[in-house]
């Protein structure tokens, strides 16, 4: 199976995906919205087809304590306005720390701060992807 990773932002969303056989998850790219999913529907939709996904993995951020704060809602209400556009499944998986996690990455790699910003979010996608697949062995 291949898996798209979606990590929510208020204004990116970044994406990762997975080999075919759902083993390894690579940063894919970032895409922008005005807080309006409905603007970046069109285009999962039309990456779901063109990349043949059977899945996608939706990052939930959850506060520390396991509960659902305000971003956690709207994360559930994106998901649940995605699915009546699209007709495959999509699986929740907590985010807590991972764009902490991807930026500790992106400093020990050496990159600079504006370079960071820019890549963040998929690299955050990136590592909720990860640990749904290796969660799933």
């Amino acid at each position: 199976m291949r898996y798209l990773g979606l990590d929510l932002g208020t204004k990116t969303i970044g994406l990762a995906l997975s080999d075919k056989l759902g083993l390894i998850a690579t940063s894919y790219k970032v895409l922008t919205h005005d807080n309006n999913p409905n603007t970046c529907f069109l285009e999962l939709k039309s990456l779901i087809k063109t990349l043949n996904i059977d899945a996608l993995v939706l990052g939930l951020p959850k506060n520390m304590n396991n509960t659902l704060g305000p971003r956690a809602l709207e994360t559930l209400k994106f998901k649940e306005d995605l699915e009546k556009e699209i007709d495959i499944p999509i699986y929740l998986e907590d985010e807590r720390l991972t764009t902490k996690s991807a930026e500790a990455y992106l400093i020990e790699g050496n990159m600079r701060r504006n370079k960071r910003k820019d890549v963040i979010d998929k690299v955050a996608a990136t590592i909720i992807l990860q640990s749904f697949l290796d969660r799933r062995k």
